[in-house]
């Protein structure tokens, strides 16, 4: 049983999909992440956006990935497939963790009531950096942590399979395909 679970949905930002760092295998988990965010929704899961929102100083800009991703810029934006709304939360990072400097924590121990969350499950991109990352913070801060296999991609098929083996190895993710974790969101509300 997932108890607690929220969604956090990790840069699928326009310059990663369809612009300056694009991946072309992003594509394939667009409908999977839609079903997944409307069963959210429909189940009241919470749904958090982990955005990467660059300024052009920043590391990964100047040296490591080039111009991507600029706060406020259309590329920083929410691919119009995954739109969230207004019930939807949007937490900006500067590096690969969604939870390094920005308020994911005290928002994820806030939900529920203040009971907070206890699963975490991470889908977007890249499954070998911004999730692995992710989830080591995850990890480090004691949240049961679930990967939709299914829901998470990268720029190719060696570092996508890397990236799941690392998780499920090292952070003990709980590996699950989307329609698995709906499952889990319908047994929730019986």
């Amino acid at each position: 049983m997932l108890e607690r679970m929220c969604i956090l949905i990790i840069d699928m930002l326009n310059d990663f999909v369809t612009g300056s760092l694009k991946c072309e295998r992003a594509q394939r988990i667009i409908p999977n992440l839609r079903r997944l965010v409307e069963a959210a929704r429909k189940f009241s899961v919470p749904i958090i956006y982990c955005n990467d929102a660059h300024y052009p100083v920043d590391f990964e800009v100047v040296n490591r990935w080039g111009v991507h991703a600029l706060k406020g810029s259309e590329g920083a934006e929410v691919i119009p497939e995954l739109k969230p709304t207004e019930k939807d939360f949007i937490v900006e990072k500067r590096v690969y963790s969604s939870f390094y400097e920005t308020g994911l924590d005290p928002l994820l121990r806030s939900l529920y009531n203040g009971e907070g969350v206890k699963t975490v499950v991470l889908c977007g991109l890249h499954t070998n950096i911004c999730v692995r990352h992710t989830a080591a913070d995850a990890f480090f801060r004691g949240y049961r942590i679930v990967v939709a296999k299914d829901g998470v991609e990268a720029f190719t098929q060696e570092d996508h399979e890397q990236g799941l083996r690392y998780l499920e190895y090292v952070y003990n993710a709980k590996l699950m395909s989307v329609d698995e974790i709906i499952e889990e969101m319908e047994k929730m509300k019986r």
